[in-house]
């Protein structure tokens, strides 16, 4: 049947085979259906013309009808820009340029009339406008116009002209080289009983809204039809899994499991860690495969519970296996675990790339024979000359740190899938864990341990520093231990270095008398290692570092956590730094250090960190402040979508709304056999942009 969205985007008017390689590279646009499937982000209403003595530096978009006085060329090197003065007659403006300055210079002239359309903003005692787009006015119909659909483009493809309006002219010449409408990818039964707009209609309006009435349905539309995908395929193979895979039964709770219970345990069970194991002992009785997300603050006591889980299976006569990110994470789960079962007679050894020869032959035999009771490892567990005799039970600390494909090997080390508990310190909103892990059941430990006390955060000005050093150095008087972290942004990672580097040299001045560890992720693996280990050791009193400590050491003696630029930083980030100190007995402190001059999106941010450590609450305030971005993990997580509309953090209802309707498919239609929702399931399987089996997967 001919897809008239198939068609190479190349083809389409104006186009090109030179455009349309960089649509490809930097948009991942191939197609006609691509090019339709890329929603504006916004609208702007272009009809009206604002005059420069109208506008200010805080409006998000102006539009001017003028002429180009002159131009200069200023700053040298990097830093050289072109600038153009432009008047209405009312003012000056500044329109600046920093890249492609000599094709600029001479595609506009001097005192000829021009439209210009930008975000405006104060520099230097004057309004000016970066980069705007700039039309003749005989080439625009402002009254027409309306609402005018503004798309994402890439730095590159602004310098190449590229810019949101070239991809308006290229939307609208593939809708007018359509000679057949695009087919529907619901059935016309899912379409009225939902009321949703017909997908050619929709396309127009996300496009081309006749009105903001019509644009909402539009979104709605495709809002709907990305989560309920989503949610299908979820079920769905929730679905087969249970039914293709039965789960090993755990019925006893042996002498392992209650003599650790009775003499080990290093403090009492809270109530929510006795709820959680409640719910995993019935997944585990239940002859179903047990895929259980067990979401915790740091230090709320999830190691327990999962060396307690492990026990379960030893008592029923299987092995475990724990797996850990890092070399340095999987030899610290090691120490706690060995000491946690002083005593017990359980053979516990740690698998990771560094083991070799002689130790590592032993540990593969002990695993083969079925001695090795617990595993411990990292990546190095995957690995194909690694067999059990008998695995029962997976624990996965930092789920978002493997990828699916690796999780997939695992399945392999089992006569049948292992019963698996993903672990993660990372509090993810209810909605958006029915997004990334909706096949999985989940459990929430939301107590502290008695004897841990809250981390007290306070935002400190970056210009009262003398004050924060004493207070570190009496911290550290008293015996214990502190962290300094700068910000590492890919875009600005060698000037972020610098930073580093500099406060790395500022802090051996203040504090000649104590010894400081570096460490970055341009360090080599052993090096950023052993600096953790030293400080783990307390060879170290200061620890300065960029965010690879996040998900790092666990150090009971650090008290104090110092974060510079802590603007630079998102919710969920600044509580997972957060998260390193309050591991002991002692008050912990948190310092968020900023300038002064803050949007008001980002004293937010601060202010919630100040006042709550409920890593739920800031994980919802996170989502909502920024929705859900590149969340790591996403891609992992067995979703074979990306979201292109939907937003979780705003679309929770819907979200609930379209679980419901996909729950209903799936009961009704387990094989996927009704002709009625052939269509449905033939888009399901397009969808997919991975031919593998993930059915089986966590």
């Amino acid at each position: 049947m001919y897809d008239p969205l198939a068609i190479q985007i190349q083809y389409v008017p104006g186009v090109g085979p030179k455009r349309a390689e960089v649509l490809e590279k930097d948009l991942g646009l191939r197609c006609v259906g691509d090019l339709l499937h890329y929603y504006p982000y916004k609208y702007i209403d272009r009809s009206r013309l604002y005059q420069i003595r109208e506008i200010d530096g805080t409006m998000p978009y102006i539009q001017l009808q003028g002429e180009i006085l002159s131009f200069e060329e200023l700053g040298e090197g990097r830093k050289q820009r072109l600038v153009a003065h432009f008047t209405d007659g009312t003012g000056v403006v500044d329109l600046v340029w920093f890249q492609g300055l000599r094709f600029l210079k001479g595609r506009y002239r001097v005192h000829t009339k021009y439209i210009v359309f930008g975000r405006p903003a104060p520099y230097g005692g004057r309004i000016s406008i970066a980069h705007p787009d700039i039309d003749e006015p005989e080439k625009l119909s402002l009254s027409q116009m309306g609402l005018v659909p503004a798309y994402n483009t890439s730095e590159r493809m602004k310098r190449m002209g590229l810019n949101s309006a070239a991809l308006q002219r290229f939307v609208s010449a593939a809708f007018a080289a359509l000679k057949v409408p695009p087919p529907e990818t619901l059935p016309p039964w899912f379409v009225e009983e939902h009321g949703l707009l017909p997908l050619p209609e929709a396309l127009r309006q996300i496009h081309f809204p006749a009105s903001p009435a019509q644009l909402r349905q539009a979104q709605y539309r495709f809002k709907f039809e990305e989560l309920f995908f989503i949610q299908l395929q979820i079920l769905r193979y929730a679905k087969e899994r249970g039914q293709k895979f039965r789960g090993f039964l755990f019925p006893r709770v042996g002498e392992l499991f209650n003599g650790f219970y009775a003499y080990h345990l290093p403090f009492p069970l809270t109530g929510a860690q006795m709820r959680v194991l409640r719910e995993i002992r019935r997944d585990t009785c239940s002859g179903r495969q047990m895929n259980r997300l067990l979401q915790g603050d740091v230090g709320s006591g999830k190691t327990v519970v999962a060396l307690m889980t492990m026990l379960l299976a030893l008592d029923n006569g299987y092995q475990a296996c724990l797996m850990a990110p890092t070399e340095i994470l999987a030899g610290q789960h090691l120490e706690t675990v060995q000491k946690m079962l002083q005593g017990m007679d359980i053979r516990v050894e740690l698998l990771t790339g560094s083991v070799r020869g002689r130790q590592r032959e032993a540990i593969l035999q002990g695993l083969a024979s079925g001695s090795v009771r617990i595993l411990i490892g990292t990546h190095a567990v995957l690995e194909e000359p690694v067999s059990f005799a008998r695995l029962g039970m997976a624990v996965i600390d930092e789920q978002h740190r493997f990828g699916v494909a690796q999780r997939a090997r695992l399945w392999q080390k089992s006569a049948q899938p292992p019963h698996v508990l993903v672990m993660t310190a990372t509090p993810i909103p209810r909605t958006l864990a029915m997004t990334l892990y909706g096949d999985l059941d989940v459990s929430i430990i939301d107590e502290l341990p008695p004897g841990r006390k809250p981390v007290q955060t306070q935002h400190r000005y970056d210009d009262r520093r003398a004050s924060l050093y004493q207070f570190l150095r009496r911290e550290i008087q008293a015996g214990r231990q502190g962290y300094v972290v700068y910000p590492l942004i890919q875009e600005s990672e060698k000037s972020d270095l610098k930073n580093l580097e500099q406060g790395y040299g500022q802090m051996c001045a203040v504090f000649p008398e104590f010894r400081i560890s570096k460490v970055h992720g341009r360090m080599k693996p052993a090096e950023k290692d052993a600096e953790m280990a030293r400080f783990a050791r307390g060879e170290t009193q200061i620890m300065v570092a960029t965010t690879v400590i996040e998900v790092g050491v666990n150090v009971p003696n650090a008290s104090v956590m110092i974060i510079e630029n802590a603007d630079r930083f998102g919710l969920s980030q600044l509580h997972q730094l957060r998260g390193r100190v309050g591991r002991g007995a002692e008050q912990s402190y948190c310092i968020l250090i900023t300038g002064y001059k803050l949007s008001s999106d980002t004293r937010r941010r601060i202010e919630i960190m100040t006042q709550t450590n409920d890593g739920f609450e800031i994980a919802e305030a996170d989502l909502k402040l920024r929705g859900p971005g590149d969340l790591e993990g996403t891609q992992q997580s067995g979703i074979a979508f990306d979201l292109k509309i939907a937003n979780v953090a705003r679309d929770g209802q819907l979200l609930q709304h379209v679980r419901e309707v996909a729950r209903r498919i799936v009961d009704d239609d387990p094989q996927a056999l009704n002709p009625r929702n052939a269509l449905l399931w033939q888009r399901l399987a397009l969808l997919r942009k991975d031919h593998v089996d993930w059915s089986v997967i966590s």
